[in-house]
């Protein structure tokens, strides 16, 4: 199917073909009729994308300063490796789609197949798109009148947080596509307006809707609004031009009334005077697009919605509203469009938008596609090896393509001389992506086929933690080998399951990498001939997560316990060389159980601490190992300086850069399965820090 992609790294913004998405639980699949182009928020983001790296780095300060910590942490060439995989990924655009439903998925019971909807789908033929971001159109609500829904559920959202009463008088800075729609919503509440812009064309139809205008290529918008409020100035100003300039917050406080109100539904500036707000008592407010529910997975991606009688108005029942007051007349939208083109034609409608040209609502027409198990497929460029040893060549394929998979296993494995066969993504954007990146064979968004493929011997499982363990019991069923990025599982009963389908036929192997860094064989190679107790003391620096990440959440990631400190558990495991008798955990008091302490002891003797805190500075090295042995200490800082102080024979193993073994891992699974080898780690080892790990969580 086709869909609309910008490239972060060039600017570049492109109509690209990529496979049909599957229905998720709780959501729709949607064929695509007609979409609307966001003139303001799509303009920023093609912008963004063709400025230079510098001017990026301007835009996004908070982002440039987490680019510095990781360079003193972690030295450049990680450094530059994870900021240009950032600018690599494609970004799908749009937030405005019509449609119809071609499937319903597991748990929906509100919408059947063949309703015509509107969502918050992207510009793409098919969308997939949770139910709670959804809503039915009127019959008597044209395709093209209804894509304008989500941008009218955005200037609605504003109108519901100025709280107009009849008769007050409003200010609408900037007259595109939400400010004009804003102007029809406060006078259907019977409230004056004035608006304000420099685009003769948008004042006239702003004019049409029952607004006073100014233009401020003539007038001063001040004097202007003075006159308009009878000299008591207006009740509230509702910004939503798109700017950086700090000049609309100032003329929006000198223009209302003491203790009026500002609503920002835009962007713009926010260096705002003490004194504006101060002497007049006024009140300021950010709008959350949409509307309640906006930025809430529990809402947004669960399915949970907020009872009416404490929410009345959420996202999807402002979707409704816009509906409701476009059917009645109250709402019109047909004014608004300028343009048209079908979606081959794509590219000259961001040209249009990117060149400042006079333009509103710009709709995208889509002629429809077939939804079968084919277009769920689409071939790349084939994959060949460059191998010139004689041993097997290994067929191997990935499903999931996020930030780890592409910039770090992806290149690892592929640097072993395997064949990619195939890899899966969720929407099949990243999938798509990535596969031609690389060289993979096909991409696809149907895992069911890529693990019935016979020509894959091996599959890498790289998704949100709580699909590892059904991703791995349904390869091991096709007889695959299987390396799952941790954890293998987030409960007792998964692991269970897993057990009872694993066969010693197949590798089953964790992404347990530190057990392969170069400093790591190095002490286990000292510690080889010591026969006494051996006493770890790990560190790691983790850094804070919020809450609302997805790795915290206990049904997504199982929290960073599970899904982290097992690298840790693991570490231990393999340098003492014995079993784990006894383990326990002390948590801080936090509502995220991210900062611990975790002790073990070994079979013989040995005992480990693991210090996880989420509590530091992430200026500070990330991960510290010591080793306390017969009398020395072998010290590891961050996989660069190893250092022996009273060690016979040691006293130092220092790397240019950090190598947290990723490479080598993937190197001694692929070997192997090309010399017919047991794993490289014991799958004994992988089955007990896996229950030893979800126990601690769960303490």
């Amino acid at each position: 199917m086709k869909q609309i992609l910008q490239y972060l790294n060039t600017g570049k913004t492109e109509v690209s073909e990529v496979p049909v998405p599957n229905v998720s639980p709780g959501s729709l699949l949607i064929k695509t009729s007609k979409t609307l182009i966001s003139s303001g928020t799509e303009r920023i983001l093609v912008e963004f994308g063709k400025a230079g790296l510098i001017n990026k780095a301007i835009k996004q300060p908070e982002k440039l300063k987490l680019v510095f910590n990781k360079f003193t942490t972690d030295g450049l060439k990680p450094t530059i490796e994870s900021v240009f995989n950032k600018l690599d990924q494609p970004l799908p655009l749009g937030y405005c789609n019509m449609g119809i439903i071609s499937e319903v998925g597991y748990g929906v019971d509100n919408f059947n197949k063949g309703d015509r909807v509107v969502s918050n789908g992207k510009h793409a033929e098919v969308v997939n798109v949770p139910k709670n971001l959804c809503a039915k159109v009127p019959d008597i609500v044209s395709d093209e009148e209804a894509s304008f829904t989500v941008i009218g559920s955005v200037a609605l959202q504003g109108i519901r947080l100025i709280k107009p009463t009849l008769g007050e008088s409003f200010v609408v800075i900037g007259l595109g596509l939400v400010g004009l729609m804003t102007v029809q919503l406060l006078r259907a509440n019977g409230c004056r307006v004035l608006g304000l812009d420099i685009d003769k064309e948008k004042l006239s139809i702003a004019e049409k809707f029952g607004a006073q205008v100014v233009d401020l290529n003539k007038e001063n918008p001040l004097d202007v609004a003075n006159i308009f409020s009878s000299g008591r100035g207006v009740d509230g100003t509702i910004i939503t031009a798109a700017t950086s300039s700090n000049e609309p917050m100032h003329q929006a406080a000198q223009m209302c009334r003491k203790r009026g109100r500002i609503v920002l539904v835009g962007i713009s500036g926010l260096n705002i005077s003490r004194e504006d707000f101060y002497k007049k008592e006024l009140t300021f407010q950010v709008s959350a697009s949409y509307g309640p529910g906006r930025y809430d997975p529990n809402y947004e991606e669960k399915g949970y919605d907020y009872p009416i009688g404490f929410v009345r108005w959420t996202e999807q029942r402002n979707f409704e509203t816009i509906l409701e007051l476009i059917a009645s007349g109250a709402l019109d939208v047909k004014t608004l469009i300028s343009h048209r083109y079908n979606i081959d034609q794509a590219e000259k409608a961001y040209e249009l938008i990117s060149d400042k040209k006079s333009s509103l609502g710009i709709l995208l027409s889509y002629p429809g596609v077939e939804i079968t198990e084919r277009s769920k497929n689409i071939s790349l460029s084939k994959s060949v090896s460059t191998k010139k040893d004689k041993k097997k060549i290994v067929n191997i394929s990935f499903i999931g393509s996020g930030n780890y998979a592409s910039s770090v296993l992806i290149p690892a494995f592929k640097a072993t001389g395997v064949n990619l066969i195939s890899i899966a993504s969720k929407t099949g954007v990243r999938g798509t992506h990535v596969g031609n990146k690389y060289g993979f064979s096909e991409t696809t968004t149907d895992i069911n086929n890529l693990l019935k493929n016979d020509k894959t011997e091996a599959v890498v499982i790289a998704t949100n933690h709580n699909s590892h363990a059904d991703f791995v019991i349904k390869a091991l069923k096709e007889k695959k080998n299987v390396f799952v990025e941790k954890p293998l599982c987030l409960t007792l009963s998964e692991l269970e399951e897993i057990k009872a389908i694993y066969k010693s036929t197949e590798i089953l192997m964790i992404g347990f990498n530190r057990r392969f860094a170069p400093q790591i064989k190095k002490i286990k190679s000292l510690l080889s001939n010591i026969n006494e107790p051996k006493s770890f003391i790990m560190t790691i620096n983790a850094g804070d997560i919020p809450k609302d990440h997805w790795t915290q959440d206990l049904d997504l990631g199982g929290g960073r316990i599970i899904g982290e400190a097992c690298h840790f558990i693991d570490l231990l495991r393999f340098l003492a060389g014995e079993n784990i008798i006894k383990s326990q955990i002390q948590f801080m008091d936090s509502s995220t159980k991210d900062t611990a302490s975790i002790q073990l002891t070994f079979l013989d003797g040995s005992i480990g601490s693991i210090h996880f805190f989420a509590n530091g500075s992430k200026s500070l090295p990330k991960e510290r190992l010591e080793v306390y042995a017969r009398g020395g200490v072998l010290q590891l800082n961050n996989y660069q300086k190893l250092t022996g102080y009273g060690w016979p024979g040691f006293k130092k193993m220092n790397l240019w850069q950090q190598d947290k073994g990723q490479k080598a891992c993937s190197k001694a699974f692929i070997e192997a399965i090309s010399e017919g080898n047991s794993s490289p780690i014991p799958i004994e080892e992988v089955l007990e820090v896996s229950e030893i790990s979800i126990k601690l969580a769960n303490q």
